[in-house]
């Protein structure tokens, strides 16, 4: 069984809106932040959002601002990112990733989990 299950993932006009889902596993569910990276061919895995253990920090790169929500229901051991006003730059492979406390950062280099990825594709 993945410890990280992402989907929702696929194909959208620029200015639509996907919702990605992570299942988070329970054996491995616990007081620890939760967040999404994306990696788009040639290029580096990028930050893309973060959620605390309680849910009541947020924290979002530059590029997805006011654009992307991310939220997390415990109870359901489930994450969701919503994602409006999608542009072609934001097609990438998303990965879902549990980092190694309940805090975030931008980094990966605290991540304790990864999901397998969604693929996101946005088109002009």
């Amino acid at each position: 069984q993945a410890q990280l299950e992402e989907s929702g993932g696929g194909l959208v006009q620029a200015g639509g809106s996907l919702r990605l889902s992570c299942q988070v596993s329970e054996h491995i569910f616990g007081p620890r932040a939760m967040g999404w990276f994306r990696q788009a061919p040639g290029k580096e895995r990028e930050f893309v959002a973060a959620i605390s253990w309680s849910g009541l920090h947020t924290g979002y790169g530059d590029s997805v601002k006011g654009r992307f929500t991310l939220s997390r229901d415990n109870a359901k051991t489930m994450v969701y990112l919503q994602m409006n006003n999608l542009k072609p730059e934001d097609t990438a492979v998303y990965y879902c990733a549990q980092y190694r406390s309940a805090y975030y950062s931008d980094s990966d280099q605290n991540i304790a989990y990864w999901g397998q990825g969604t693929q996101v594709t946005v088109s002009s």
